[in-house]
């Protein structure tokens, strides 16, 4: 199933490319035969109308009466004192777990430095040639002498 899936979409780009050159050229053939269109004449257009005027509405009055209160929340009265906190004892007499004994990690040690002396860096560098900026003649390039 997926090999069939796999030809029919390699099939649809290869109809889209083929497809899409053969437009390609049919248009470029038309732009090439097609004799340019003449210009068209202006025409004037007519004016536009004038919006009407939209009447205002009035909007009716907003009632004078007064809001409704809302009742008035009850208070609670405030504790004085906490109620004491449950009491649970851990017994002591449970033994501690110890702690598994760690692997000692062995000492490392580095290998000697070798008995040669690291190469020094030099301080000052050599000079820069300099570039030529004249181009030196050669007599075979040059155009022959005139009569």
């Amino acid at each position: 199933m997926a090999a069939f899936q796999h030809c029919l979409v390699l099939s649809l780009i290869l109809a889209l490319a083929l497809s899409s050159t053969q437009m390609t050229w049919a248009a470029r053939q038309l732009l090439q035969t097609v004799p340019t269109m003449p210009a068209l004449p202006k025409v004037a257009l007519p004016p536009l109308p004038t919006v009407p005027t939209i009447p205002q509405a009035t909007l009716p009055p907003l009632p004078s009466t007064a809001l409704p209160t809302f009742p008035t929340a009850p208070t609670l009265p405030k504790p004085t004192t906490l109620p004491p906190l449950p009491s649970t004892q851990i017994p002591s007499s449970l033994p501690m777990p110890t702690l598994p004994t760690m692997p000692a990690v062995p000492k490392v040690t580095l290998p000697p430095l070798p008995a040669t002396s690291l190469p020094t860096i030099p301080t000052t560098f050599p000079s820069i040639p300099t570039i030529p900026t004249t181009m030196p003649t050669l007599p075979f390039f040059s155009p022959p002498p005139s009569n």
